[in-house]
């Protein structure tokens, strides 16, 4: 290759690099992201390694904690993906400024987000629990009545989680689209997942104590180490899942309205 075509070659290379850095300097969700998965992973797994170091035979008296954790947090995964990305199925479709030239309102967009979620986390999750008996000997759904309760509020978080991020996708293009599976893993650490709330260091309980998440995963441990049901967990989880899907729908119909406001349902992009 003569020089002047390697030159060539290095100004075209240089001009694809370019066009992306510009596309990663103006966009701040992806500047979160490169940062974000790796801090989330050692947080959490910081925490299971030195809950288990200190508890060695706490799995062994329940064999069935750790696979109803994992199908309890995939509830709360599938039940945010399923709002968030059957809206942004729309967006990318173009299809928002179709939608709203017909009679729908914002509120019956919600409320069809909130039933499409319910569905596909029902389809999603059923597979896998009825696996863990077979492969496992887990059967989760022993866990009777308590299990409805743990699956609602967990679902109901989901929806909550899944509406904010839609509504920064709406209000900030499709460039924020990567929310939909970063947000979500934010509860994780906080959660108590894989370990009781009291794992966490002190500063850090009360604030995983504003989570509804942290009641269910208490909950249930609850239900397999004891065998009862405690009505204060679940009240928890029920009074703060109100208020943060109320917050969440307000917010997404603000941005809504903000978005019909600016022109925004009809000039989507990154």
């Amino acid at each position: 290759m003569t020089a002047p075509l390697r030159e060539s070659a290095a100004r075209r290379i240089k001009a694809i690099l370019l066009r992306h850095l510009y596309v990663l300097r103006t966009s701040w969700p992806r500047i979160l992201e490169l940062a974000y998965w790796p801090t989330v992973q050692m947080v959490l797994w910081g925490f299971i390694t030195t809950f288990f170091l200190s508890h060695s035979s706490w799995v062994a008296q329940a064999a069935g904690v750790l696979i109803s954790a994992v199908l309890l947090w995939d509830v709360l995964f599938r039940a945010n993906l399923g709002v968030s990305l059957t809206f942004m199925e729309e967006m990318w479709s173009r299809n928002l400024g179709q939608l709203f030239v017909s009679p729908l309102r914002p509120h019956e967009l919600v409320a069809s987000l909130l039933l499409m979620s319910s569905i596909r986390t029902v389809i999603s999750v059923t597979p896998a629990a009825l696996l863990a008996l077979p492969l496992y000997d887990v059967w989760v759904f022993s866990l009777g009545p308590p299990l409805i309760a743990f699956f609602g509020n967990i679902l109901v978080l989901g929806w909550a989680v899944g509406l904010v991020v839609s509504a920064l996708v709406l209000r900030f293009g499709l460039g924020a689209e990567s929310l939909a599976w970063v947000a979500i893993f934010a509860f994780a650490p906080l959660s108590g997942i894989y370990y009781p709330i009291a794992t966490l260091p002190a500063w850090l309980q009360p604030l995983a104590w504003c989570l509804p998440s942290a009641y269910v995963f208490e909950g249930m441990r609850a239900v397999l180490f004891d065998g009862t049901f405690r009505l204060d967990l679940f009240a928890g989880a029920v009074g703060l899942n109100l208020v943060y899907l109320g917050g969440a729908t307000a917010l997404f119909l603000y941005m809504f309205r903000v978005a019909r406001e600016k022109g925004l349902l009809l000039q989507q992009g990154e």
